[in-house]
């Protein structure tokens, strides 16, 4: 899709966590379309876009969502928020970024993120149960602690509801009470030795990883020792932050590790 520029209302503004707040858009439906994973950049001044991830799959209903992480100590963070609380209208430059689903593939989905890059996550997986409901999903998401993970109520559903889910919930700190629930699995540490103390083979799987380049690439380098193909990975981090190779090969690996980042957007 050709990137554009539109002008959409805003809805609501929702407090979720005292870090993360839920924007809902809305816009023509033909002129917000997107493909799951991608994302959007909104203006703050004549210079200044920031990009987001759009939170929902398109649904032909003009509905944009957006989860923003605020960080008090950054200047676009606290102008943005500030320009949220009073404005009627913005100004969106959309659609962006190729991390997104593959219209094509039935593989089974092998989704990793860390804090707001669930919100990514969720339009890809919306997508997907929309568009073939048996699909195997593993959805992994990374945070400091429990009250980080700020609609833990959709994973839980998604796997309550479909057989073919299961959600992998990590924290850095032990919960007071671990996250549980049917095909739900608690994990204490990093999100990449989670995933290397977990996973055994991902060469069937399409991938899809949103964080900080460093999360990203701990988790690509411990999924590439376990047959990660190249061709069938996926993250916004490869465009603004690559590496070459993006995935090394098995022998080339070094023990390495990441702390869990908050996501890009």
């Amino acid at each position: 899709m050709t990137a554009r520029t539109l002008t959409c209302r805003v809805a609501e503004v929702e407090d979720l966590t005292p870090d993360v707040f839920r924007v809902i858009l809305e816009g023509r439906p033909q002129a917000v379309a997107h493909a799951p994973g991608q994302y959007l950049e909104m203006r703050l001044d004549d210079t200044t876009w920031v990009p987001f991830s759009i939170a929902n799959a398109h649904a032909g209903d003009g509905i944009i969502e957006l989860h923003i992480q605020h960080w008090p100590e950054r200047d676009n963070s606290a102008r943005l928020r500030e320009i949220l609380q009073v404005a009627e209208r913005l100004t969106l430059r959309l659609p962006g970024g190729d991390c997104q689903l593959d219209p094509d593939s039935r593989r089974p989905l092998l989704l990793v993120a860390a804090g707001t890059g669930f919100s990514q996550m969720k339009a890809i997986v919306e997508a997907a149960l929309h568009a073939d409901p048996q699909r195997e999903i593993d959805l992994w998401w990374a945070a400091r602690e429990r009250r980080d993970f700020y609609l833990e109520r959709l994973p839980l559903e998604w796997a309550a509801t479909h057989a073919n889910v299961h959600f992998h919930a990590v924290t850095e700190v032990a919960p007071e009470a671990p996250v549980v629930g049917e095909r739900v699995t608690s994990h204490r540490g990093r999100i990449d030795q989670a995933l290397a103390t977990t996973l055994d083979d991902v060469s069937g799987h399409d991938v899809y990883v949103s964080g900080s380049p460093g999360m990203v690439y701990a988790c690509v380098d411990v999924l590439a020792s376990l047959g990660l193909k190249a061709s069938r990975v996926f993250s916004d981090v490869f465009a603004y932050a690559p590496r070459d190779p993006i995935v090394p090969t098995a022998g080339s690996l070094v023990g390495k590790g990441a702390k869990v980042e908050e996501g890009r957007r």
